[in-house]
């Protein structure tokens, strides 16, 4: 047998998949940028429509927030650029004293959503971007043709924001390492992700007008244990499978990151040093977790189905799941003079980001082979109650 993990990921210089699938400084940079220019363009336009266009008792400026796949740590560069796009979450959260009984004025929703997406279309025009209409749940700029930001708006108490404001001093210290990463800034309205934890009622505005309970700090917090649970072994493999997805479905479509995320991380089982193995075995337990839902209890208490895929695509992507199991398994298996076609296998299977290098694949011992098989649940024995005398 051979042991293909270095194929995967490498703590050397040398370049392998965890490292080609990294968005590149220049992509970052990109981006970050446009996330700033979106935030620093908002940040006074809000603030005095708050009080004149939105109604509120008096100005306040809102805040903001990088989400989703940047701050999991999980974002991946797809193999096709275009039509496959980076993307970059960017919550902009509106402080709101009137809250009644199911959250903010109602009529604020639509309000807000149109008065955000009017100052991005000015921003738009002098960046020369492209604001794509029809979003239901954000707001969505094009721009560059590998990539977009989605702007999704919320509202949430503001007696919360008060408290973060006190917070932040204490808790800042402790995310400057991610905020550097994010470039992020507390005096432009940002604020680092573990303050986030003291709102506990955020709403979400849609186009149509209406506000939805939405905190995608859940998911975050939720995800985050995880990988400290399991290591960060675990957020590599996420990778590896949003990467086998963008590979698998090059014009769109297949299983949404955020369920990947979570099915994977749901059943994951840590292989130390053996990220070949750990692949193999979630996209074999993934190929049948994409049949469900896939809902979990620590996020929202199990409401939300985190699968959107119409009973045909779940099978679909469950086949070429459990397909990508067995790639690994039988290049896992073959001899040592078969490197080669192992190497290829796997090339074939995520692309030429894979190396090409069958120095990276070593031979298995036998001890080490059955320490990789994946653990298999056993049914507790009945242990009958007995008496003595």
């Amino acid at each position: 047998m051979l042991k293909l993990n270095k194929l995967l990921y490498l703590s050397t210089d040398r370049q392998v998949f965890s490292d080609e699938i990294e968005p590149t400084p220049d992509q970052r940079k990109v981006l970050t940028q446009a996330k700033n220019d979106i935030r620093d363009h908002l940040r006074p336009r809000i603030a005095a429509a708050t009080v004149a266009l939105l109604g509120m008792p008096r100005q306040v400026e809102p805040r903001f927030r990088t989400q989703g796949s940047w701050s999991y740590k999980t974002c991946v560069q797809p193999p096709c650029m275009p039509p496959q796009e980076m993307d970059w979450d960017f919550g902009t959260y509106l402080p709101v004293e009137v809250w009644e009984e199911k959250g903010p004025p109602h009529a604020m929703a639509k309000a807000y959503f149109e008065l955000v997406e009017g100052f991005l279309e000015d921003l738009c025009e002098e960046k020369n971007w492209t604001l794509l209409p029809g979003k239901s749940t954000c707001i969505r700029i094009k721009i560059a043709p590998w990539g977009h930001i989605d702007v999704p708006l919320y509202a949430a108490p503001a007696a919360q924001f008060s408290q973060i404001k006190e917070a932040r001093a204490k808790s800042w210290s402790n995310s400057v390492h991610d905020s550097i990463a994010l470039d992020e800034s507390f005096e432009f309205g940002e604020l680092p992700q573990q303050v986030w934890e003291d709102l506990d009622c955020v709403m979400l505005a849609t186009r149509s007008g209406e506000w939805i309970p939405s905190d995608p700090e859940h998911v975050s917090r939720w995800f985050n244990d995880r990988v400290v649970q399991h290591t960060e072994q675990l957020r590599r493999i996420c990778r590896y499978a949003k990467a086998w997805r963008d590979y698998q479905w090059p014009d769109g479509g297949g299983p949404t990151s955020v369920a990947i995320m979570i099915a994977i991380a749901q059943k994951f089982v840590s292989q130390p040093g053996r990220d070949d193995v750990a692949f193999e075995n979630s996209m074999r337990s993934f190929s049948e977790s994409i049949k469900t839902d896939i809902r979990e209890v620590g996020i929202d208490q199990g409401k939300e189905p985190f699968n959107r895929l119409s009973p045909e695509e779940r099978e679909d992507v469950s086949r070429k799941a459990a397909a990508c199991a067995v790639a690994i398994f039988q290049a896992r298996n073959r001899r040592d003079d078969q490197k080669l076609q192992a190497v290829t296998e796997i090339r074939d299977l995520l692309g030429d980001r894979i190396p090409s290098d069958v120095d990276l694949v070593d031979v298995e011992t036998e001890v080490a082979a059955i320490l990789a098989v994946a653990p298999k649940a056993v049914v507790q024995p009945v242990v009958r109650a007995t008496s003595a005398g």
